[in-house]
């Protein structure tokens, strides 16, 4: 008995781990992918904000946003949690840059005119995980409704 549960954690210990690695910008679409999939009702104004946002942070063209969206879409659906999206802006991103993603993460949410409280949920679990403390989290939230 104790030599089978011994080769069951054996087998675990030498499996690698599963961690994907993203680039920043797969790793940044798949977050507003998210964000923008959390209220399950995908508007047009949220998705020409993401292709619009994705167009702009990142200097690209109308066929790398596509080919880039739907990179990122098949990631979140592959994803486990946002970890590994996080790890990869963490590692490539200053706190103000961190800071500004959650900003275009409350833009898009705000696309459709309104809030939903799954992306509010979404967000903020983004931020935890960005390391954005609650002052900078409420001060993006507050430029994304000025503009």
């Amino acid at each position: 008995m104790f030599k089978q549960i011994k080769q069951l954690f054996s087998t675990f210990n030498d499996q690698p781990a599963q961690i994907q690695e993203h680039d920043l910008k797969t790793a940044v679409a798949a977050l507003l992918i998210e964000v923008m999939r959390a209220d399950s009702e995908q508007q047009d104004d949220e998705l020409q904000t993401l292709s619009a946002t994705l167009k702009k942070y990142f200097n690209l063209n109308d066929a790398e946003v596509s080919e880039l969206m739907q990179s990122a879409g098949k990631s979140l659906d592959e994803a486990i949690d946002y970890f590994q999206f996080s790890k990869q802006i963490n590692s490539q991103c200053s706190a103000g840059q961190r800071i500004d993603i959650i900003e275009l993460l409350w833009r898009l949410a705000y696309a459709d005119g309104q809030l939903d409280p799954q992306e509010e949920y979404v967000i903020r679990r983004v931020a935890n995980l960005l390391y954005v403390n609650h002052t900078d989290f409420i001060a993006a939230k507050l430029a994304a409704t000025k503009q």
